[in-house]
């Protein structure tokens, strides 16, 4: 660390700024330092693609917080894993490749009034990246580093639910990645031959640790941006400062500072740094930099309610993985063919479908696995099994990110407010209904399907929205913390261009935000890949800055 000025500082090693620093070392005349608080991706269960059962919870792998009690849960706090590596949550995620639907940019353009976030417009930076398995058309790109491949294994149960969906009124689809996601089917993966491919090794590795103008700082934390005032009075973010385990280091940025530190960590060093409700940063004696009341507002996340159906005559991974024989079939071909249950993704069938004949557009999610357990991190369940889990795509709730302290080792208030509004409530009621429909469907008869959670004796809304909040748990999707938004929206963080504003009318010079806490709305589907294409069209922005 003897040169600590550069021309652009990345904050972050996860999806976003992955692709930030191999755009941006592109630049053969420019410097880019890359900051990253975890370590480098060399743990294997990183790579396996079951492996995520052994990196979230993990120290290793995960930032392990945990949410406040949540009044909309009945008071239960839920575990909430954030990826501690490089490559960040696309190290320990599902590895699911999809965009969401094509209104969900439509509206990002309407709230932030410029149109480079309509769906036509977006979906150029989506391609450029993609290497999809089955080649290029409208709307798939190939030669990309993101690579796309179709999943490696299938499951008689899951196949009988698609076709049970279908009898419901779900239609067929072979791809959610075209504009309108809704349909059943098996999701497409971010896997390369059997093998997890994450942002770190799509984007860092070999093309950044080749370039002489690319540094990279692992296991060092980002306490504070530094933001000094010009001779115009006007605001410029010139560095950070960061502890590498053993001292405090000064790292300056001639061009740019770009925070990409996730929707829990990018606000926690706002505010840290003076960038936030003024309200709170007094009460933890951090001097106001610029107030700006939306950092750390609009948290939205995807929360999934688990149905569990025990059946008869097919096999789940709770039968097949219950013997040392079943887990050494497993591993053996994984071994031998990278497939089986070894190369699976956390969930493997997926459906889009409407809570009721109201809304126009699909506004719910499944994903279903051939499989159950209590709790995540609990052992599988003794009996054979399946778990159908459903998620409202466009939650109304809106939660917080807020610093419990001024020490930044302290992890921030995490607080989602789950099934807080009327509408939330009613779809986890409609939707637990949708469930129950599908599975009644003749294509599953032959298994006879036993609802084992929740319970069939759970009917009315009341009844079924009390019981999503005992059951119900995260998805893992937290977005939009530090939100983009139009000049006129007082809690917008950011511009569309991701600059971050000064709560002056004007910005703080040098400094963008590139991450999910960016979204004004959260997406109607997973959000890693959405995240990436907003790196992408930044890294552009930030190029042309240049």
């Amino acid at each position: 660390m003897t040169d600590t000025t550069f021309d652009y500082i990345v904050i972050g090693g996860g999806t976003a700024g992955a692709l930030l620093c191999n755009r941006l070392t592109q630049q053969k005349q420019k410097r880019t330092l890359l900051i990253e608080a975890g370590r480098k991706d060399d743990y294997h269960w990183i790579h396996i693609p079951v492996g995520y059962l052994y990196c979230i919870g993990n120290p290793r792998t995960d930032w392990l917080y945990n949410t406040e009690p949540d009044a909309g849960l009945n008071g239960r706090s839920l575990r909430y894993p954030r990826g501690k590596t490089l490559g960040g949550c696309s190290s320990i995620n599902g590895m699911i490749y999809m965009r969401g639907q094509a209104r969900d940019y439509d509206q990002w353009a309407a709230l932030t009034g410029d149109d480079e976030w309509r769906w036509d417009k977006v979906l150029p930076a989506f391609k450029k990246h993609e290497d999809y398995y089955l080649g290029a058309d409208d709307l798939h790109g190939t030669g990309g580093e993101w690579r796309v491949e179709k999943q490696r294994l299938r499951w008689d149960i899951l196949d009988a639910f698609a076709e049970a969906a279908v009898q419901a009124g779900v239609p067929h689809s072979t791809d959610f990645n075209r504009g309108t996601n809704e349909g059943v089917g098996y999701f497409q993966v971010n896997q390369k031959n059997g093998w997890r491919w994450n942002t770190a090794k799509a984007f860092l590795r070999p093309a950044c640790y080749g370039r002489p103008n690319f540094e990279m700082w692992v296991n060092a934390h980002v306490t504070k941006l530094i933001v000094e005032t010009q001779p115009d009075g006007s605001q410029r973010c010139t560095g950070v400062e960061v502890w590498d385990g053993h001292q405090m280091v000064t790292a300056h940025a001639t061009q740019e500072v770009i925070l990409s530190g996730g929707s829990i960590g990018s606000p926690q060093i706002l505010q840290l740094s003076g960038i936030g409700p003024a309200e709170l940063l007094r009460q933890h004696d951090i001097p106001v930099v610029a107030e700006l009341p939306g950092v750390g507002a609009n948290l939205q996340d995807h929360l999934q309610i688990r149905a569990v159906f025990k059946i008869d005559g097919a096999p789940t991974l709770n039968v097949l993985a219950s013997s040392m024989l079943g887990k050494a079939k497993i591993g053996l071909e994984y071994l031998m063919k990278r497939s089986g249950p070894m190369s699976m993704a956390p969930s493997q069938l997926g459906a889009f479908t409407r809570s009721s004949p109201a809304y126009e557009w699909p506004n719910l999610e499944y994903h279903v696995q051939p499989l159950s357990l209590d709790a995540f991190g609990e052992p599988l369940h003794a009996f054979p099994a399946f778990t159908a889990s459903v998620c409202n795509l466009n939650p109304t709730s809106r939660g917080t990110v807020r610093i419990k302290t001024p020490r930044w080792q302290d992890a921030p208030a995490i607080a989602p407010n789950y099934l807080s509004t009327e509408e939330d409530r009613k779809v986890a009621a409609d939707s637990l209904r949708v469930t129950r429909n599908i599975v009644a469907q003749p294509a599953l008869a032959r298994y006879k399907p036993q609802e084992w959670k929740p319970g069939v004796q759970y009917q009315s809304d009341d009844e079924l929205a009390r019981l999503a909040g005992d059951i119900a748990t995260t998805i893992f999707h937290p977005v939009g913390t530090t939100r983009m938004g139009a000049d006129s929206d007082p809690m917008a963080v950011l511009d569309s261009r991701l600059r971050l504003r000064d709560g002056r009318g004007g910005f703080i010079a040098g400094l963008r935000v590139v991450d999910a806490g960016a979204m004004p709305t959260i997406t109607s589907g997973n959000t890693n890949s959405p995240t990436l294409m907003m790196a992408e069209k930044a890294a552009a922005w930030i190029r042309a800055a240049a």
